[in-house]
């Protein structure tokens, strides 16, 4: 794939500071603070989260490592045969999709390889892994702290050439469909690191982050909602799509974030073939049901008039 990481996302809120909060405390790393806008990291992934001001939350931008510039010229006339004005710079391409207003980046960028962690031991029927001792999970007293950044979910008025924007025109590669709804997108071996869902105004729906294990999924929420009780909005639970551990929070300018463990990851293209999923299978595999806050946010009717948010 020429295509090969998500590497960073712009979001834009009304309260950079107060969001900025929010994410130090997920377990991202500040990497740096200016006048209106703030960057964070993860561990494995680098400079990942950038924060700027804007009058309601949205994805302002979203950058997409590649190898070299053999892939940067053979998307950047993809992108011209569909009528789409393609700005270079040494290594970049960047255009924006019409439908949200977001401005798509590729840039040639490292790969990352990610240190495994030794795997955690579990015991079940007629299997004992472990004897003799307490689970590792509940154990650690570590503070959880995202990996990478795993994948973007974005609401657009017209789902068809978003879709097209990615998948044509950028390069991603499709998994699954939420039929008539949304679609699963890759850049990388993960299931998906961009879904399109179908909204009646362009927003930012989540945004997702890899940590260890179902246990880090827990301990990361736990922590965040010990003293926030009204962060929660769905979890804990297992997606279909993607098939990955899943909970999802509440930043104070409306985006849902979700500490994510376990997705499913496709590297022969060949061996993957992608679904039409329906009904709570196109959200989830058990768990609770999502509120319907997660479904249309509470804030849309305000994002629609043009409101600002917070």
């Amino acid at each position: 794939m020429a295509l090969h990481r998500l590497t960073s996302i712009t979001m834009g809120v009304p309260h950079v500071d107060e969001v900025g909060t929010y994410y130090e405390e997920f377990g991202l790393i500040p990497a740096d603070v200016s006048e209106g806008e703030r960057w964070f990291a993860t561990r494995d992934g680098g400079r990942q989260l950038h924060i700027v001001h804007a009058p309601t939350r949205r994805l302002v931008d979203v950058h997409v490592g590649v190898d070299d510039e053999d892939d940067l010229g053979r998307a950047s006339r993809n992108l011209q045969r569909m009528g789409i004005t393609v700005d270079r710079g040494p290594c970049w391409i960047s255009a924006v999709e019409r439908a949200t207003g977001t401005r798509a980046f590729l840039e040639i960028a490292p790969r990352v390889v990610q240190d495994s962690n030794p795997a955690t031991p579990y015991n079940g029927p007629g299997r004992y892994e472990r004897t003799g001792d307490r689970a590792p999970g509940v154990l650690r007293t570590d503070r959880v702290m995202p990996r990478k950044l795993g994948h973007a979910v974005v609401g657009t008025t017209d789902y068809a050439f978003t879709q097209a924007f990615f998948v044509e025109g950028l390069g991603f590669k499709i998994s699954d469909h939420i039929k008539g709804a949304g679609t699963f997108m890759r850049c990388s071996t993960d299931h998906h690191n961009i879904l399109v869902l179908s909204a009646p105004v362009p927003f930012l729906h989540h945004t997702s982050w890899q940590v260890d294990d179902i246990d880090d999924v827990g301990r990361g929420a736990h922590a965040m909602l010990e003293d926030h009780p009204e962060r929660h909005i769905w979890g804990l639970g297992r997606h279909y799509g993607g098939s990955n551990f899943f909970w999802y929070l509440k930043d104070p300018a409306g985006n849902f974030s979700e500490y994510y463990s376990d997705m499913d990851c496709i590297v022969d293209d060949q061996l993957w073939t992608p679904e039409d999923l329906e009904g709570a299978q196109g959200l989830y595999s058990w768990g609770p049901p999502p509120p319907p806050s997660f479904l249309h946010p509470d804030d849309l009717a305000a994002l629609m008039t043009g409101a600002h948010s917070g």
